[in-house]
C-alpha cells in the first residue's frame, strides 16, 4: 500500500539528510524540499553519492542477466561492462532500477486495454552518446517497447502536486501514441480525463498541439495529450536540439510545461496555467510509466537518457539549477 507523501517526506529528511549542494538532480531536489520519489537513468548516477546498478540487461544466447551499475561514485554507465557481456549476442534492458530510495524500480510493460500484448525491452546496444567524454548507452525504443511499475511507493494520487523531468533525444519521435514519462493508471486501463499526468515527446496532433509542425513537450492527462489549456496552444513552441531537457509539473488547479537544450542554455516555459475543461480536478493513480500510454499505447518511438518524478511542484529556482546540472553532465554525440 502507499503511504502518504506527507510522511514520506518526513523520511526522506532522516534517510538522506541535509546534504551539501552538488550538481546532482536528485539532490538538488532534495535540498529544496522536494525529493525525488524516482529516478531513472541509463547513463549516469542522479545523486551525487550513487555507487548501485542503473540498469540490468538480459543476454539473448543464454537469458543470463547483468546488472550495469556507474564507474564511479555518481558517475556515468559502466558501458564496457556491458559490451564485455553482450559481446557475442544482442542484450536488451529488461528492468530499470530507480536510485531514489523508494525503490519504484521499472520492468517491461505488461498488456493494457490499448495495446493487449506486453512489451519487450530496448536493444541494450543500439545507440552509443557520450556523457562527461565517455561512452555509455542510450535507451532506443523503437514501437512495441516500454516499461511501467504499478505498485510503486510515494508517487503523487489525485490532485497532489508532482514534478517530472526527462532527457530525450531531440530528433528520435513520431505522431503515435505515446512516448510519456511519467503517472499513469495502475492497471494499464485507460479511466478517462485526468487518470494520467506524464509528459509527452513527440509530434502526435489528435488531441491538441502547439505551435507549428513539432515536435512538441506536451502533458498527458490520459484521453488527451495537450500542449496547454487550449486544443491548440502557439506558445508551446517546438523544441530543436540534439538532446531535450522536457518538464511537467502539476498542482491542483493547473500544470506547467517547460523544456530547453539539454547540452546548454536554459529552461523555456511552455505553458503554465489552468487545466483543460473536464481536467480541473485530477484523479491520478500513482503507477509509473515509460516509452508508453496509460492503457499500454506503444506506438510511439524515442529515446531516453534519463527521468525523475519529485515530490511537489518546484519553484523555478529548483528548475533552473536542475537544468545547469543536465547541461553540466555533458551530453554529446
Amino acid at each position: 500500500m502507499r503511504s502518504s507523501l506527507s510522511s514520506l517526506l518526513a523520511s526522506f529528511t532522516m534517510i538522506l539528510g541535509s546534504a551539501a549542494a552538488n550538481a546532482a538532480p536528485c539532490d538538488i531536489l532534495e535540498q529544496a524540499g522536494n525529493p525525488c520519489v524516482a529516478a531513472h537513468s541509463v547513463v549516469r548516477g542522479l545523486y551525487e553519492t550513487f555507487d548501485g546498478s542503473l540498469y540490468r540487461v538480459l543476454r539473448a544466447s543464454d537469458n543470463v542477466t547483468q546488472d550495469i551499475g556507474v564507474v564511479s561514485t555518481g558517475g556515468v554507465a559502466n558501458a564496457a561492462l556491458q559490451d564485455a557481456f553482450c559481446e557475442d549476442s544482442d542484450c536488451m534492458i529488461d528492468l530499470i532500477y530507480d536510485q531514489s530510495p523508494m525503490a519504484n524500480h521499472l520492468t517491461l510493460g505488461p498488456a493494457g486495454s490499448g495495446i493487449p500484448e506486453p512489451d519487450t525491452g530496448v536493444n541494450a546496444s543500439k545507440q552509443p552518446v557520450l556523457l562527461g567524454g565517455s561512452k555509455v548507452y542510450a535507451a532506443v525504443f523503437e514501437g512495441g517497447m516500454g516499461y511501467r511499475n504499478d505498485n510503486t511507493t510515494g508517487i503523487a494520487v489525485d490532485d497532489e502536486p508532482e514534478t517530472m523531468y526527462w532527457v530525450i533525444g531531440g530528433k528520435h519521435y513520431n505522431n503515435e501514441c505515446c512516448f510519456d514519462y511519467g503517472n499513469a493508471e495502475t492497471d494499464n486501463i485507460d479511466h478517462g480525463p485526468g487518470t494520467m499526468e506524464a509528459v509527452y515527446w513527440g509530434n502526435c496532433s489528435r488531441w491538441g498541439s502547439g505551435a507549428g509542425d513539432g515536435p512538441w513537450i506536451m502533458a498527458d492527462l490520459e484521453s488527451g495529450i495537450w500542449a496547454g489549456q487550449d486544443s491548440y496552444s502557439p506558445a508551446n513552441k517546438p523544441m530543436d536540439a540534439d538532446f531535450v531537457t522536457a518538464m511537467l509539473k502539476g498542482q491542483a488547479g493547473g500544470f506547467a510545461l517547460k523544456g530547453g537544450d539539454a547540452q546548454r542554455g536554459s529552461l523555456t516555459t511552455l505553458y503554465e496555467g489552468g487545466r483543460p475543461e473536464g481536467y480541473e480536478i485530477m484523479s491520478k493513480q500513482g503507477a509509473i510509466i515509460l516509452g508508453i500510454g496509460g492503457d499500454n499505447g506503444n506506438l510511439a518511438v524515442g529515446t531516453f537518457y534519463e527521468g525523475v518524478m519529485a515530490f511537489g511542484y518546484t519553484s523555478d529556482s529548483t528548475d533552473d539549477a536542475i537544468q545547469e546540472s543536465i547541461s553540466l553532465a555533458g551530453y554529446g554525440v
